[in-house]
């Protein structure tokens, strides 16, 4: 029996229809994403799960039980926003403690508790500072802590990174999952980053326009989108009519348009042979390094196609350079 499972649920706020038909499940232990643009309803549904927002029809259930009609304090759900929301006038450990004190724990297993859990986040040496003396990425290491001290049955994270900067945004999702793991406590993560959700996630529900667009593991997401949307919101798939695709390839096509892997496209300066693959001539428009990454625009009959290749030192292919292209036919997404 799934630990944590959406039946039927639908969100309205006046004539707005933010969730609409909602059937979700989440296995007890997973770290599962709901991944999306803003306004697609994702954490509207991530608070029906808190209990912060009532259900307009449906049913949430938690460990086995309705709780639909439960309130927030008695769910025993932990929960991290992109604010942190620390207390200024308290210390870490403070912090970090305030939810243990409410719920009468003796101080000295609070003290226990809270090294514990700073430890395991490494902060054990910021016990006695104020939140006004730490990093954006402490702090939010703070807010997780003492999220997690009090031992919920879920943890809710709602967009958690999106205020911190791109080098420790990817250190936390790191320790963040590395957290999760050693706890194997049941969590859900929110965000519109696809990164994120592609390098913490055991499962990710695409969400769109109030709906679940597409659901699987993250390899499944990237290498098999289902619909345009997806294929449009993960990776950066060339998307291309089919009909112009199989005009500049000498080869029809039977969909309405194709999705194309930038990483599965190979370039040359002499045509492949094979008849497992594409084979295309064009010539390159532009390119840019993206790290260990070169990414080239290749024009060809009418279509645009971008190409990924390794940079292995050297000077890049120049722009108008003819080329040859060969894409496995295994590996087109036919939409």
């Amino acid at each position: 029996m799934p630990y944590i499972r959406f039946e039927e649920i639908n969100k309205y706020y006046g004539n707005n229809h933010v969730l609409k038909n909602i059937n979700l499940s989440v296995e007890k232990g997973q770290l599962v994403t709901l991944l999306g643009p803003s306004g697609c309803g994702k954490s509207t549904l991530l608070r029906c799960l808190a209990g912060l927002e009532t259900v307009s029809s449906g049913h949430v259930f938690l460990d086995g039980k309705d709780v639909t009609e439960v309130g927030p304090r008695d769910r025993g759900i932990g929960m991290v926003f992109q604010q942190y929301s620390l207390f200024p006038n308290l210390t870490v450990a403070q912090n970090v403690a305030f939810g243990l004190k409410t719920k009468k724990i003796p101080k000295a297993e609070i003290d226990v508790k809270v090294k514990e859990i700073l430890g395991l986040v490494g902060l054990s040496d910021k016990i006695d500072q104020y939140p006004n003396r730490l990093s954006g990425g402490q702090q939010q290491r703070v807010a997780l802590a003492r999220a997690i001290v009090t031992e919920p049955k879920v943890l809710l994270l709602d967009e958690p990174l999106s205020a911190i900067d791109a080098l420790l945004r990817r250190n936390l999702r790191v320790e963040i999952r590395r957290i999760q793991k050693e706890l194997q406590i049941t969590t859900i993560f929110v965000t519109h980053d696809q990164d994120e959700a592609m390098v913490m996630s055991d499962v990710i529900h695409l969400m769109s326009a109030g709906y679940i667009e597409q659901s699987g593991s993250p390899i499944d997401l990237y290498s098999k989108p289902r619909t345009l949307f997806a294929a449009t919101f993960i990776g950066n798939y060339s998307i291309i009519p089919a009909a112009d695709f199989s005009k500049a390839c000498g080869e029809k096509v039977d969909c309405e348009t194709v999705a194309i892997r930038p990483e599965i496209v190979s370039i040359g300066s002499e045509p492949e042979v094979g008849e497992d693959k594409y084979h295309l001539r064009g010539t390159i428009s532009h390119s840019f390094s993206h790290g260990s990454i070169y990414r080239y625009s290749i024009h060809s009959s009418g279509i645009d196609i971008n190409a990924d290749m390794i940079y292995k030192g050297g000077l890049p292919l120049p722009d108008k350079k003819e080329v040859y292209l060969a894409i496995p036919k295994d590996q087109v997404i036919e939409l």
